[in-house]
């Protein structure tokens, strides 16, 4: 059975969707939603367990050996992704029940669980398969459930959002076909291993630049970084608030990773970082995303909005740390993936708990929320602290190590940047702690908290922001063996 665990990871949560389906009940679906995601994270568990034991777990479907079958291949790095998708994902399912029946219509809720299940089972796959197109294909499902489920969106721009959403998802998924289809010419394989081993015999082909050029932009389209962006803010806005916390939380998250894993391992980080400047143009960008979207952000009176433009330049911040090439910068991408899913998500799920109890997620709203809503203002709080980088949150990890690899990396000026860009995030997240409780408000109406089945979910990403910022032997410990086994140190 536990040979059969690579799968089954896939397999159960794209069964368990069209069974909500064929139920039409919102409530079973919500439970199926739920038992698929915590059996999934006792699943990424195992396999984590596993792989830091074997180093390397090669599991092939059907049993058809690579490179002619599809091969599911776990190391450190995508174990670790697993881990993060599927234990939010438990998360968020968990807290779902009361958010979900107040922003989408009852009978649609259950379609709702499908999509949800289609856009997890997705994301699962992109992260576990060694299959270059089965990464278009896992690309694709996930997409095109997550297009549906921001659409159900109350507000009518929902559907708007949706729509940009799906042309720049769908150009960015034909670019990255594209660039597979290229390696597929040059190569005559799909294989991520067996391509890693005869990619460096045709580096000198302008096809494998071009297939690299075409790769690298489809992912970064699906990871919104800066200029490729604009499907975010709106998607994120927009969405029902459970949508936007899972999305926020895993799925830029899953691109980063396959731009890490084509970065690093499919092409190497020598025909990559040495070759080409791509660390010099990936860095450009991050730090223009860092400091362009942290602007825009203190400017919005929408708090999904502002957090969706934070989301950009956290997303800013993993980028620069793997433009670093080194083992800090890589350490520190791939920890803030985890820092970030856990302390973004949290303020995510505070924002459905607002949205739930006020009826709205504007700042001015939000006046005087401190003493009317504390737990969730003080969610809120912690939230906001990880994202500026204060000690003892799981942001201030993060921006340690992205110091650490600029200083490694000679640039010092960058590490002053990274510290100033920070009070960037202090004013944005200032305006939000002052409108709650600073200001006092002027809704006569009695505001009680939200249930208790959102406080709880919302309150263990909470703690683990605070944990994690503490405790740094599984998440940094984690990132620091992965970012050795990628450098090969």
């Amino acid at each position: 059975m536990l040979s059969q665990l690579p799968a089954l990871q896939v397999v159960i949560p794209l069964i368990a969707a069209p069974l909500c389906v064929i139920l039409r009940n919102k409530e079973i679906s919500c439970l199926v939603s739920q038992a698929v995601s915590i059996v999934s994270f006792l699943i990424s568990l195992i396999l984590l367990q596993q792989v830091l034991n074997q180093n390397v777990i090669s599991y092939a479907l059907g049993g058809w050996l690579a490179p002619i079958g599809i091969e599911y291949r776990l190391d450190i790095l995508n174990t670790f992704i697993l881990v993060i998708v599927s234990g939010i994902s438990s998360i968020v399912t968990i807290y779902s029940k009361k958010s979900i029946e107040h922003e989408i219509d009852s009978e649609k809720i259950y379609l709702f669980y499908t999509g949800y299940l289609l856009m997890f089972s997705g994301l699962l796959g992109m992260s576990i398969t060694g299959d270059a197109f089965n990464v278009f294909v896992f690309i694709e499902i996930s997409s095109l459930s997550s297009y549906a489920m921001i659409a159900m969106g109350k507000d009518r721009r929902a559907v708007s959002a949706s729509f940009t959403y799906l042309v720049m998802g769908t150009v960015g998924a034909t670019f990255f076909l594209i660039g597979v289809g290229l390696m597929y010419a040059m190569t005559g394989t799909l294989n991520m291993a067996d391509l890693a081993e005869r990619l460096p015999k045709v580096y000198e082909t302008k096809a494998i630049l071009v297939s690299f050029a075409f790769i690298s932009i489809g992912i970064l389209l699906k990871l919104a970084l800066f200029p490729l962006h604009l499907w975010l803010p709106n998607a994120y806005t927009y969405a029902p608030s459970v949508v936007s916390a899972f999305l926020s939380a895993t799925a830029t998250k899953v691109a980063i990773y396959l731009l890490i894993r084509f970065g690093y391992t499919v092409f190497g980080s020598d025909f990559v970082f040495i070759k080409y400047p791509t660390a010099e143009i990936l860095a450009s960008l991050a730090i223009v995303a860092i400091i362009v979207c942290s602007l825009v952000a203190i400017f919005q009176t929408n708090i999904k909005r502002l957090l969706a433009f934070s989301s950009l330049a956290q997303v800013g911040y993993i980028i620069l740390g793997i433009s670093l090439n080194n083992l800090n910068g890589l350490t520190a991408a791939i920890v803030h993936i985890f820092n970030h899913a856990i302390s973004k998500g949290a303020l995510f799920l505070a924002m459905g708990c607002i949205a739930l109890v006020i009826g709205s997620v504007k700042i001015k709203d939000m006046e005087g929320l401190g003493k009317k809503m504390p737990f969730t203002a003080f969610a809120i709080v912690i939230g906001g602290l990880s994202l500026i980088g204060v000690p003892l949150t799981a942001g201030f990890i993060s921006k340690w190590y992205i110091i650490l690899g600029a200083l490694d990396k000679g640039w010092w000026v960058l590490a002053i940047l990274l510290l100033l860009t920070s009070l960037l995030a202090l004013v944005y997240v200032w305006r939000i702690i002052e409108a709650m409780y600073f200001r006092s408000s002027e809704n006569v109406y009695k505001i009680n908290e939200a249930p208790i089945s959102m406080l709880i979910p919302m309150y263990v990403l909470v703690i683990m922001t605070i944990y994690f910022g503490i405790e740094t032997s599984f998440s940094a410990g984690l990132a620091s063996e992965a970012a050795k086994f990628l450098i090969g140190t």
